[in-house]
């Protein structure tokens, strides 16, 4: 195990204790969460060494890596990530209609599949050789493992969706994005928000939080100096809407003792929703940062 004593985004060694939460998919572990005093990021600790991290995502439950979901979530999942892919792309255009694109933590592919339909160039990073093997096969073409074998490479965008909490260094990963990005390029970074309505309610069963999968939990304060920080300026942040139903409906299934039904997931629907009417401007369940360099 690995005990954190430094806030990586603005070095105070005053962590105080947040949240106990359990690891609800894989082991049913117990993980504290601390939060730093001076800049509000979350941070898992203690949590495994990188050696043992890779154990926590084996199952067939953690979506991102087996491009599926299991029982009543499935359909609902299924439905969720076309109108997710679509809603991206067009974020997306907004601030270029074509060009390079290399997707961070790609998955399965689904994304990068989508911009390929739509002219893109694609590259894609995905450590997890499952995941990699499901995106090359979507998009027919060969993804990398790490940003390591990009190097020299430029794009006109880069993406990160749901990926910048789980790795264990995040400037060393800011700094190698930034310098991959073109200099009028634009960086897409999407993370949950543990200051949203949907994490208050759920609080120690908030499926946002998943740990020991995710390392680090941002507030829009930690994050916007963390991204300043590393040299990027925010330019807008963008609620991801549809996020508050999925975590709500994951988040009251995790508190009913993973007994999913009709009921408990109807009833994380409607969380979802106060959510997202009580959220204000860009208090949602999750938020996309898009930056550009200083």
């Amino acid at each position: 195990m690995i005990d954190i004593k430094e806030c990586p985004v603005c070095q105070s060694r005053t962590l105080k204790p947040f949240r106990q939460c359990k690891d609800f998919t894989v082991s049913h572990e117990t993980f504290p969460v601390m939060l730093c005093a001076e800049c509000s990021l979350g941070i898992t600790s203690p949590r495994p060494d990188s050696e043992k991290l890779g154990d926590y995502y084996k199952s067939e439950e953690y979506i991102s890596h087996s491009g599926k979901s299991s029982g009543l979530m499935g359909p609902l999942y299924k439905v969720a990530r076309q109108f997710a892919l679509n809603w991206k792309t067009r974020i997306i255009s907004r601030y270029q209609k074509k060009g390079v694109v290399l997707d961070f933590g790609c998955g399965t592919g689904e994304f990068l599949g989508a911009l390929k339909e739509k002219g893109w160039t694609t590259n894609g990073v995905e450590p997890s050789e499952l995941a990699r093997k499901k995106a090359e096969a979507h998009t027919g073409q060969p993804m990398h493992e790490s940003l390591n074998e990009i190097t020299g490479k430029k794009f006109n965008v880069i993406t990160a969706w749901h990926v910048l909490e789980h790795v264990p260094d995040l400037s060393a990963t800011i700094q190698s994005l930034k310098s991959s990005l073109e200099k009028d390029g634009t960086i897409f970074i999407a993370v949950p928000n543990y200051e949203s309505p949907d994490a208050e309610k759920y609080q120690n069963y908030w499926a946002g939080y998943d740990v020991p999968r995710h390392l680090w939990h941002f507030s829009k304060s930690s994050m916007t100096k963390l991204l300043k920080s590393n040299g990027l300026f925010v330019e807008e942040i963008v609620p991801m809407k549809l996020d508050a139903f999925y975590v709500s409906m994951l988040s009251e299934n995790y508190r009913n003792e993973n007994r999913s039904s009709a009921s408990t997931l109807f009833k994380g629907f409607a969380s979802g929703l106060r959510s997202n009417l009580s959220a204000g401007t860009d208090n949602y369940s999750s938020l996309i940062y898009i930056a550009r360099h200083l």
